[in-house]
This record gives C-alpha cells, sequence and structure tokens, in this order.
C-alpha cells in the first residue's frame, strides 16, 4: 500500500493525523503483547488498555514534553492535535485528557504519513518503556 499518496502530513488537521495515528499505535501495541508472549484475547485487551488508553496516552505525552526528547515540530504538532476542536465528547475521561491523548496519535499519525517510521518507532519505544515504568511503581 501507498502511503505517500496521502497529502503532505503537514497539512492535515489535527483529527486527521489523530485517527491514523490511533490505529497506527493500536497496531504496534498489539505486536508488542504478542510479542511478549501474550495469546489470551481478554488478557491482551486488558493489557492493551494500559498502553491505547486517553489517560495512558495523555501520559505518555505529557512524560515525552517534560523529558524535552520532542523537537520543535514534533511540540507543534501536539499543540496542533491539542488544540483540535473535535465534536465528540469524551466518555470515560476529561476533556484535557482526551486532548492530550489525541495530540499524541497526531504526533504518531504525523510521523507515519511523513515516512518518518525511524522516529516513529522511537516515540512508540519510548511509549512503552513510559507505560511500563509506570506500571513497575503500581
Amino acid at each position: 500500500m501507498n502511503f505517500s499518496l496521502v497529502k503532505d502530513a503537514k497539512q492535515l488537521n489535527g483529527l486527521a493525523l489523530a485517527y491514523i495515528g490511533d490505529a497506527v499505535y493500536e497496531l504496534y501495541v498489539r505486536h508488542h503483547l504478542l510479542s511478549k508472549g501474550n495469546v489470551k484475547p481478554n488478557h491482551l485487551h486488558r493489557q492493551a488498555i494500559h498502553y491505547v488508553s486517553a489517560k495512558a496516552q495523555a501520559h505518555i505525552v505529557l512524560t515525552l514534553l517534560e523529558r524535552t526528547v520532542l523537537t520543535e515540530e514534533e511540540q507543534a504538532i501536539i499543540r496542533r492535535g491539542r488544540n483540535t476542536k473535535s465534536m465528540t465528547v469524551p466518555k470515560n475521561t476529561d476533556v484535557q485528557t482526551y486532548r492530550y491523548s489525541t495530540a499524541f496519535e497526531a504526533l504518531i499519525g504525523y510521523h507515519f504519513l511523513g515516512n518518518n517510521e525511524e522516529r516513529m518507532e522511537e516515540l512508540i519505544a519510548y511509549s512503552f518503556d513510559i507505560v511500563e515504568s509506570q506500571e513497575r511503581k503500581l
């Protein structure tokens, strides 16, 4: 599949970037969990929530910002994703958490559509480390 046919990722709005970023991140999370030897569907789903929930993704993006591992361009994408107005209201979380979650998904979508696979995978690896270090603290 040729993803380069999508118009310039820099021109897409935050929700469009988040739309694809959500799917890409979910796929990486599923692969990550399967590679750890988890195979029971119910267990996989419960584990995946630790990575893909709005709360988890908001924590990830705030930690990435705090650690200053993001470029200025990436910070701008996060702001764009965070500030995008959505027509839906989050059910299980507050609006601020939802917006930061959207910002994280937009960042992943931006790198995916921009064919920045190496950087995208680096950020996803950071996200896995953040989630798993949080779990160890609990």
